[in-house]
């Protein structure tokens, strides 16, 4: 028989030779259209932060009822399922919600009241313990060098006098527009708890199945996203309230259940709320009750802290808000400072909900992704190919 015949296949053949400038001008193209993205991005972002801004006496009242309304509305709820009806669950929320407020406003404003002799006499006794020490080692100063301290703040003092005045009628201006927009967000509250079940599927039958759909997931994750951190900042706050306040009481320190209250509220500003409301007391302790109290103090405070920020927190969070501690910090300095306390509340739910949203979006790539249709390889050609026989012996 004749030997069969092989048929090698070529060897593979290269694309033709690109020119260096060729390929550097690719480069610079892509580039240039990724840095007008990026351009158009950052110019939609600056136009958002200036409608907002613009808007901001109207999306203030707006969020705040979005938080408060994901506290309430479980509870409306569970009282819509044991046959309460729902507007009157929503009142009774509501209520309840002003009423607990109110009481823990006026017992602070009691408390301060009351106690505000003692509070004063024990400050002018701190007072001269700061001026003997400031007087002994290793300060040593004279009394004519910290009278004239106080003459130089008396002095400033009386030259803002006009300045402090100006601030007192705006500080009242200030506390009428916190009165109208708390009645307003309380309103709106209402109508979120009410109605608030009613939005997601008139948003779908509005934009429909493919608009509508992803538009519904978004805002349940971003919505439960919101309710998860309040209710853990809720827990979180007050188990650190009931142990500074406690810790205060055994140590003697005035004010301390408010200031333990001031904790409380405090800790909805993480990490700095946390800080300010420490250091508020610490001060509290050193003017009425000496150094080594308010060393004991700061020392309650640490301990706190650092029970809430590595065990609790992370315990009861877990990764229901997936944000790193330095995004936290940042989120809140910037909100701090572009919006005030109110941008330092507002910043973590901000961020947490913009995370959500990529979070999604990112989900939605990766399905998409996998869906496309792969291409199919051709048969590969057979290295060794027996052609067919040209006869037989």
């Amino acid at each position: 028989m004749s030997s069969p015949v092989y048929d090698h296949p070529d060897p593979p053949t290269r694309g033709p030779a690109r020119d260096r400038s060729s390929v550097i001008g690719d480069g610079a193209q892509t580039m240039a259209r990724w840095s007008l993205r990026l351009v158009l991005v950052a110019a939609g972002a600056v136009v958002v932060a200036y409608v907002i801004g613009w808007l901001w006496a109207i999306i203030l009242p707006v969020l705040l009822a979005l938080l408060v309304s994901t506290l309430l509305h479980p509870v409306a709820d569970r009282l819509h399922r044991w046959g309460v009806p729902r507007v009157a669950a929503a009142a009774l929320v509501v209520l309840a919600f002003v009423a607990v407020t109110l009481v823990i406003l006026t017992y602070m404003a009691t408390s301060v009241v009351s106690q505000v002799t003692d509070v004063a006499s024990r400050a002018s006794d701190g007072l001269v313990q700061v001026k003997d020490w400031m007087t002994g080692p290793p300060l040593n100063l004279s009394d004519s060098q910290l009278a004239a301290v106080v003459d130089a703040i008396t002095s400033r003092l009386q030259d803002a006098a006009s300045s402090i005045a100006t601030g007192v009628f705006t500080g009242v201006s200030a506390v009428g527009n916190v009165v109208i927009n708390a009645v307003l967000v309380l309103v709106l509250s209402f109508l979120f708890v009410k109605d608030g079940h009613r939005f997601l599927p008139w948003a779908y039958g509005v934009l429909g199945d493919r608009a509508g759909g992803p538009l519904c997931e978004v805002l349940g994750r971003c919505w439960r996203t919101l309710g998860a951190f309040i209710r853990t900042q809720v827990v979180v706050s007050f188990v650190d309230a009931v142990f500074i306040g406690i810790g205060l009481a055994l140590l003697g320190v005035p004010l301390a259940l408010t200031l333990a209250t001031l904790t409380f509220f405090g800790g909805f500003i993480p990490i700095i709320g946390a800080l300010v409301a420490g250091a508020l007391a610490v001060l509290v302790a050193l003017v009425t009750v000496g150094w080594g109290t308010a060393l004991a103090v700061l020392a309650l405070i640490l301990v706190v802290q650092q029970i809430e920020g590595n065990v609790l927190s992370p315990m009861l969070q877990g990764k229901s808000l997936g944000l790193h501690a330095a995004v936290v910090l940042l989120a809140v300095t910037a909100g701090g400072t572009l919006f005030g306390i109110t941008g330092a509340f507002l910043a973590v739910p901000a961020v947490a909900t913009a995370a959500e949203v990529l979070r999604y979006l990112s989900e939605r790539i990766g399905d998409t992704s996998e869906q496309q249709p792969q291409p199919v390889d051709p048969e590969p050609q057979r290295a060794n190919q027996q052609s067919p026989p040209k006869g037989a012996d």
